[in-house]
């Protein structure tokens, strides 16, 4: 399965690329990468949002962390799971730059 998955964007579709380019997956390694890519271009949205507001935000309970750092650092712990669950080589996809990594 090469195709690349309807509604990624850039960085989804480029590690899609990285990924397809070298291994050749079954169905669940395919739909493992998917979700990984989908990840990533939420990523990359929750690191716009930051850049654009800053990292914190004035809330009725003072200055806290903008939601979208607290989300950003939930999402890269699910995509390195997602990529451990995958089993790629360490380095496979080394090229692909997150903009929030």
């Amino acid at each position: 399965m090469t195709t690349t998955p309807r509604g990624l964007r850039a960085a989804g579709k480029r590690l899609w690329r990285s990924v397809t380019r070298d291994f050749d997956l079954d169905d669940h390694e395919a739909m493992l990468l998917r979700e990984a890519c989908r990840t990533v271009d939420q990523l990359d949205d929750l690191q716009a949002e930051v850049d654009a507001n800053g990292a914190v935000v004035e809330s009725s309970q003072g200055v806290r962390v903008h939601p979208a750092v607290v989300e950003a650092r939930q999402q890269r712990l699910v995509l390195a799971k997602i990529m451990s669950a995958l089993g790629l080589p360490k380095g496979v996809v080394g090229e692909v730059e997150v903009a929030a990594s």
